[in-house]
């Protein structure tokens, strides 16, 4: 489980889901050592139809596990985790705006507002006083 409380300091970038590209496989989620990523269902009656992953925004840390495993210096390729590109890196301050476009189904986004939008315009805004 991932430790709680105050941050330290804030990432510069934030892994942010393409709900559109993603499968819901869980590539992601094996290989965060934060345990920030879950898998969203849709609809509870039909396992794994309309499903996804999403990062819990306040937790992650912006080690950029869940895009690519990082290799040795000597090995120029990289590996990545998601099989469909639907993770990438977003600067701190501009994942609010990104995840209310790609978080999800309107419908969902519009519902999940404050957990989703809210938090990461927060983390945004300390960012910006941090300087």
């Amino acid at each position: 489980m991932a430790k709680q409380g105050p941050r330290k300091k804030l990432p510069k970038e934030l892994a942010v889901i393409t709900a559109d590209n993603c499968t819901g496989c869980e590539a992601c989620i094996e290989v965060c050592p934060v345990d920030c990523i879950l898998k969203v269902q849709q609809y509870d009656q039909f396992h794994n139809l309309q499903s996804w992953c999403e990062i819990d925004i306040e937790r992650c840390v912006g080690c950029e596990v869940c895009v690519h495993i990082p290799g040795k210096k000597s090995n120029p390729y990289e590996l990545k985790v998601c099989p469909w590109d639907a993770i990438e890196m977003i600067p701190t301050e501009e994942v609010a705006q990104v995840v209310a476009q790609i978080g999800g189904p309107p419908e969902y986004v519009e519902q999940n507002w404050d957990r989703l939008v809210g938090t990461a315009q927060h983390l945004a805004e300390l960012k910006a006083q941090a300087g």
